[in-house]
C-alpha cells in the first residue's frame, strides 16, 4: 500500500466517529506523520466545534516537529469562517509544509479556495488520495452540495414471501409494530438511526404501529423525527410527537392543533410533495434522510427514483397474506446474515 493511501485511510477511519454527531458538518478524520509516525490525529466534533485538523494539531505534544510533518485529510480544509476559524488558518500558523487531501470539498464557501489558501503559503498540497473511498465516506455532505438534498436511504424489514406487515386479523388491535426481524437486526436499525439526521415515515405506520422512531438500542443521538399526514391524522397523543427528539409534521395545510415542540411544515401533497419535501430539507441543513415506511411511502421515492441506496431486512417467517413489501431495484452492493435474518444492501445508480 502505498504510503498517503495508508494514512488516508486511517483518517477515514477517525472520521466515521464523527458521522451522526458533526452534521450538518461532513464527518472527517485528520492525522498528522512524523517520521511515518502519527503524531496526532483527530476528527470533527460535533457541530459548532472544532475541525478536525484543529482537534489532530491539539494533540500535538512537541510542536517543534510540526515543520517537517504532513498532515493528512479526508476532505479539504475549510477556508472560511463559520461556526469556527478557517482550518487552512491553523494549518498555515503551525508551520506545516505539507498537506495529503483526499477530496476537493464541493461547498461553494470551500471547492478549492482551502487549497489555493494553502498552497499561496507555500505548502506543498497533493490532492484526489483514495478518492472514491473519500467520496463513500463522505456520501452525505457531497449529496447535501452536489444533489441540493439529503442523502436518502430507504430501508424496510419484509417476510420470506415479501410482506410488510400481515393481515389485520393476525396482527390483532393493539397499535405497536410487529417484528419480522431478530433482535440484532433491529439493533442494528437503530445504529443506523444514530448516524442521520432525520427519519422518515408517513401517517399510516404512526397510525399502526405508534413507533417512536427514536434512538434507544445504541449509543448516540436520535435523529428528528418527519412525519408525512395527509389528512391531519397525527395527534399530540401519537409517540413521535413526545419531546425525547425534535418532531415536523408536515402537512397540506398548517395546523394550529399540535403541541408546540412540534414543527409544522405546510406543503401541498401533489405530484411535486418529494421535491418540495427534499428541498425545504435542504433549506433546515438536514444532509440525510432515513426513510423507514410504510410501503407507500417508500414506494413513491423508489418510483420518484428520489434515494441512494436500499437496506433490506428479509426475515426467515411468511404471512402469506397482507401488505406487500416493495419492489427491491438498483444494484446490490452489500449481503449479510444477522442471525436469522438476512439483509442485502442497494445502490441506485440512476
Amino acid at each position: 500500500m502505498k504510503i498517503h493511501e495508508k494514512y488516508i485511510l486511517r483518517c477515514l477511519e477517525l472520521g466515521e466517529n464523527a458521522i451522526g454527531n458533526a452534521a450538518p458538518n461532513p464527518a472527517v478524520g485528520a492525522c498528522i506523520v512524523h517520521d511515518d509516525k502519527i503524531i496526532g490525529e483527530g476528527y470533527t466534533s460535533p457541530y459548532g466545534g472544532p475541525h478536525a485538523e484543529v482537534n489532530a494539531l491539539s494533540r500535538i505534544i512537541d510542536k517543534n516537529l510540526l515543520e517537517n510533518s504532513t498532515l493528512y485529510v479526508s476532505l479539504e480544509p475549510c477556508s472560511h469562517h463559520g461556526k469556527t476559524p478557517p482550518c487552512s488558518d491553523a494549518i498555515i500558523a503551525a508551520g506545516i509544509p505539507r498537506v495529503v487531501i483526499g477530496i476537493q470539498d464541493p461547498n461553494s464557501a470551500v471547492n478549492g479556495k482551502g487549497i489555493s489558501s494553502l498552497e499561496n503559503a507555500g505548502i506543498d498540497v497533493i490532492t484526489g488520495v483514495l478518492q472514491d473511498a473519500c467520496r463513500e465516506h463522505h456520501k452525505r455532505f457531497l449529496s447535501f452540495h452536489e444533489k441540493q438534498r439529503p442523502y436518502i436511504i430507504l430501508k424496510w424489514a419484509q417476510t420470506s414471501d415479501s410482506f410488510m406487515a400481515p393481515d389485520a386479523a393476525i396482527r390483532g388491535d393493539e397499535k405497536k409494530p410487529y417484528w419480522i426481524t431478530g433482535t440484532l437486526a433491529r439493533q442494528r436499525v437503530h445504529q443506523w438511526r444514530s448516524q442521520e439526521q432525520a427519519i422518515l415515515v408517513g401517517a399510516n405506520t404512526v397510525l399502526a404501529d405508534d413507533p417512536e422512531l427514536n434512538v434507544r438500542r445504541w449509543a448516540g443521538a436520535s435523529p428528528t423525527r418527519i412525519i408525512l399526514d395527509q389528512k391531519n391524522e397525527v395527534s399530540a397523543g401519537h409517540r413521535v410527537c413526545n419531546e425525547i427528539a425534535p418532531s415536523w409534521i408536515v402537512s397540506p395545510e398548517v395546523r394550529t392543533d399540535l403541541p408546540s415542540h412540534v414543527v409544522n411544515f405546510p406543503i401541498p401533497f401533489d405530484e411535486h410533495l418529494l421535491d418540495n419535501l427534499l428541498k425545504e430539507l435542504h433549506k433546515q441543513k438536514i444532509n440525510s434522510l432515513f426513510v423507514e415506511g410504510g410501503s407507500q411511502t417508500l414506494q413513491a421515492f423508489l418510483d420518484s427514483g428520489l434515494w441512494d441506496e436500499a437496506r433490506i431486512f428479509t426475515g426467515a417467517m411468511e404471512f402469506r397474506d397482507g401488505l406487500k413489501a416493495p419492489d427491491a431495484t438498483g444494484r446490490i452492493v452489500g449481503r449479510e446474515i444477522i442471525e436469522s435474518d438476512t439483509l442485502l444492501i442497494y445502490r441506485n445508480d440512476r
